[in-house]
């Protein structure tokens, strides 16, 4: 697919030159196919619900790379309180959504790529314009993803991770 100087876009199929800068996960973690048979549960391309206790919302982490003018953003999900997901279901195509307050959440994504657990990282969730996923900020820990958030990251580690992320 790649070889961290060229790879396949995922959107659109089109060759691209440099290392994918983005990646993400089809769910939560705690999604289990079986669910998809449940009443009480839910998956679409943005937002998840479990056994109607837990719910989720699809974001990005953004993390800056700072010898170049872009981003590297990976797709997580977040678990939401059950009235914050509701409030983002209801407003989740309103132009309005934007004016939000960051809801609180936590990280529902294990990142394998950091040696430490990412899973239930806090993180504020800022609802951005219809058509964009929200922007998930991570709570400025000593964590790695946390700190590479806040610090950003260089090229070479954006390739590092890709081949890291490539091979599974």
């Amino acid at each position: 697919m790649a070889d961290h100087g060229h790879h396949t876009c995922s959107c659109c199929a089109e060759p691209q030159s440099g290392p994918p800068m983005s990646y993400g996960a089809p769910a939560p973690v705690t999604w289990k196919g079986r669910y998809a048979w449940r009443r009480d549960s839910e998956l679409t391309a943005d937002q998840c619900m479990i056994k109607g206790k837990h719910f989720f919302v699809h974001g990005l982490v953004e993390i800056p790379v700072l010898d170049s003018d872009e981003v590297f953003s990976r797709g997580v999900w977040v678990s939401l309180s059950e009235p914050n997901f509701a409030r983002t279901h209801d407003l989740w195509e309103d132009p309005a959504r934007e004016q939000e307050p960051p809801y609180f959440g936590r990280l529902s994504t294990e990142l394998p790529v950091y040696a430490e657990s990412t899973l239930n990282l806090k993180t504020h969730v800022r609802t951005r314009a219809v058509g964009r996923r929200p922007l998930i900020e991570l709570e400025p820990t000593g964590r790695p993803l946390a700190a590479d958030q806040r610090e950003g990251i260089t090229m070479a580690r954006v390739q590092e991770l890709a081949g890291l992320l490539l091979r599974g």
